[in-house]
């Protein structure tokens, strides 16, 4: 296989997990520089290598998960990406998260070839600390309560200081520069709402499971709010 090969291949695997719904080798070519006829060749290369691509010609291709790269395919740009994705994720996310970002990292260098681990060690890419008020929720079982889709009793207080009580579906949580918001559908309000999480005076789960699944909540939030969902 020579390296132009190499690096195609590569391409054509990136370019497919950008995608969750099959998408057409039309498209796949175009997008990836090649003739219909090299992808077509390409995807087979790929699944004989062990890359769980379903489809075929005129249908579509899929990616499915379980397939990994090897760490020396990654690019310089990507390795960069990761070290300054895991730095702003410790210096950004709680406690639990910010440790879970810098055991990936040392867990990918340790089976990075020496080359690319000097580049990671080395990165100029940095990180500055954020301003924000300290969280008086507990950010880890509200990521809990959003894997588990279980329905959180808050206490919370708005912009104005007021405390109300709440029974929320949470199944986002976004991190911002200044602040960290929880995204829900709240009982109380009958829509989608956003919590500050450093406004959640206190939070529980009930432990059980609200109705409606977070990845169907989130669609209609994303809908709600314009924002595209991904492809």
């Amino acid at each position: 296989m020579t390296v132009a090969r190499s690096e195609r291949l590569l391409a054509l695997l990136q370019t497919l997990r950008r995608y969750r719904q099959p998408v057409s080798g039309a498209k796949l070519a175009a997008e990836t520089g090649v003739s219909l006829r090299t992808l077509y060749r390409d995807i087979a290369s790929l699944q004989a290598q062990g890359a769980f691509i379903e489809g075929e010609a005129g249908v579509g291709y899929v990616l499915r998960p379980g397939f990994m790269l090897p760490p020396m395919m990654f690019t310089e740009e990507e390795v960069e990406a990761l070290v300054l994705g895991s730095r702003w994720v410790a210096n950004t996310a709680d406690t639990r998260l910010a440790a879970g970002a810098v055991d990936a990292l040392a867990k990918i260098a340790a089976v990075l070839p020496p080359e690319l681990k000097e580049e990671l060690d080395t990165s100029p890419l940095l990180v500055g600390a954020p301003r924000r008020r300290e969280d008086q929720a507990d950010l880890t079982l509200l990521r809990r309560a959003i894997r588990a889709e279980h329905i959180l009793e808050l206490a919370y207080e708005d912009e104005k200081g007021v405390l109300t009580h709440r029974a929320v579906w949470p199944f986002a949580l976004g991190f911002f520069e200044n602040v960290r918001v929880m995204i829900a559908w709240c009982e109380l309000r009958q829509g989608f709402r956003h919590f500050r999480t450093d406004r959640i005076a206190s939070a529980s789960s009930t432990e059980k499971r609200y109705p409606r699944r977070r990845q169907v909540l989130l669609k209609e939030w994303r809908l709600a709010q314009g924002i595209p969902n991904p492809q």
